[in-house]
């Protein structure tokens, strides 16, 4: 499983991936970002999770620099013990909650993806 960036004509970098980037340019390369460390930027913990969701619930705003270019994600934490400057690396799971908890069609939905560890 990736954590797939896009790299764009103007040298930009967006993630989630998106079919056009900044002003119209076109998507040149896939990055990757579950090769690479982030900063934390900014986090907080959710006590009020939604169904499924493990609570606390702590998500943290990371930003990626890949090659001079910088990209933020979002997600959530491994842990509750992060502050702002924390270095982290992605890591996947196969259930970021629970399939089917307030959901109607649980089969419908991909249930994996990435949290953030401290590195």
């Amino acid at each position: 499983m990736t954590m797939d960036a896009t790299r764009y004509t103007d040298g930009s970098i967006s993630y989630p991936r998106h079919p056009r980037g900044p002003g119209g340019a076109e998507p040149v390369e896939t990055i990757d970002l579950s090769e690479y460390t982030a900063e934390v930027v900014t986090w907080t913990t959710s006590t009020a999770t939604p169904p499924g969701v493990r609570e606390p619930n702590t998500l943290a705003i990371v930003e990626f620099t890949v090659e001079g270019e910088s990209v933020r994600a979002i997600g959530q934490v491994t842990t509750d013990e992060v502050a702002t400057g924390d270095e982290v690396r992605p890591v996947h799971v196969d259930e970021l909650r629970e399939p089917g908890a307030g959901i109607r069609e649980p089969d419908s939905q991909a249930w994996d993806g990435y949290r953030f560890e401290p590195a």
